[in-house]
């Protein structure tokens, strides 16, 4: 494979949200077509890391129970930590949502239609789903609906009340075709795997979380649907949008993923596995190191800061991406 990425300077972005400016420029027009230009990926080498437990959040896990803690062991360091985004890392799910988005408009009668060319700057501007429509509506004006005329300006609460229905079905649509329809990405289950089984046989070196900026309801049944109470046993904390008053690029869940794992555990010893750049932001604010795993939607966004960029994690002769590659360090890897 080639030699790994170059070193690259930290991110650097004026405000929360400062890609907002791209998805003024084409709120305008939703048909206009964005580029999906691919570029090579690489599989890098493994880089030295900077020097890894309770589960919180959605659902509280016997792993965290089982680990030795900080006052058990007071010789121990610190932990590592490996930490998953959900929709786009684990699977690829952001058309499923769009369509879960639309399939809600049309029930309620509103007049809004978001383009896959659209909805790909959204989602990668924008984190949570009541976000993005407020955002949305905030640029292009919140709709009249079955509801009721379309809210004005000062009647937030009405505002609030049509996200809000919105996201009840788009939520429950999205379930139905999670059920029918989603698979793990490649290498998913085998990186877990490989994760779980080095936690067994090293006991409080490695946590293992989610941070999904997903509602709780369908954080938790994508992830049941998806990998199954027994690979989700092996996570120490989960988390979803609803956890934390802050979305995506703030880095407030992953900051209170590293509080809740806890045993000392400190940014610069956490791998997070993102696909976008909200994510990326969000990661890197929480002083966590980032693999991303591109999808068609995020294929041509420039990572900067990001330690590893890869097409997917694969399995069989397309792996590009193994647990020792994120922790050289640790022993026995």
């Amino acid at each position: 494979f080639p030699s790994p990425l170059a070193p690259v300077m930290p991110l650097a972005f004026t405000g929360p949200f400062a890609p907002h400016t791209a998805l003024r420029a084409s709120s305008a027009s939703q048909s206009r077509a964005f580029s999906s230009l691919g570029r090579p990926v690489s599989r890098p080498a493994a880089r030295p890391a900077p020097a890894r437990a309770p589960r919180g959040g959605v659902v509280a896990s016997a792993a965290a129970e089982t680990a030795p803690s900080a006052a058990s062991s007071p010789a121990m360091p610190p932990p590592h930590a490996l930490i998953f985004d959900c929709d786009g890392v684990l699977l690829e799910s952001e058309e499923l949502h769009r369509t879960a988005y639309n399939s809600a408009f049309r029930h309620f009668g509103a007049d809004v239609v978001w383009s896959a060319e659209y909805y790909d700057v959204l989602q990668n501007t924008v984190g949570g789903g009541k976000p993005k429509m407020h955002y949305h509506f905030g640029m292009n004006g919140y709709p009249a609906s079955t509801l009721g005329p379309a809210p004005g300006e000062g009647e937030k609460e009405k505002k609030d009340a049509l996200v809000d229905a919105l996201q009840e079905w788009k939520t429950n649509e999205y379930k139905r075709i999670i059920e029918a329809e989603a698979v793990t990405r490649p290498g998913v289950r085998r990186l877990i795997a490989a994760a779980a089984k080095y936690r067994a046989e090293n006991p409080g070196v490695l946590r293992l979380g989610i941070c999904s900026a997903s509602t709780k309801p369908a954080c938790l049944f994508v992830l049941d649907n998806l990998l199954g109470e027994e690979v989700l046993k092996d996570f120490d904390v989960i988390l979803a949008g609803d956890d934390v008053e802050k979305k995506k690029p703030d880095p407030m869940i992953y900051k209170t993923c590293l509080e809740r794992m806890g045993g000392g555990l400190v940014g610069e010893r956490c791998v997070v596995v993102e696909d976008s750049l909200i994510g990326l932001m969000a990661a890197k604010g929480a002083g966590m190191k980032c693999l991303i795993t591109t999808t068609e939607s995020t294929v041509d966004q420039d990572f900067v800061g990001a330690d590893w960029v890869v097409s997917e994690l694969g399995d069989g002769e397309k792996v590009q991406i193994e647990l020792k590659d994120l922790f050289p360090e640790l022993p026995g890897i």
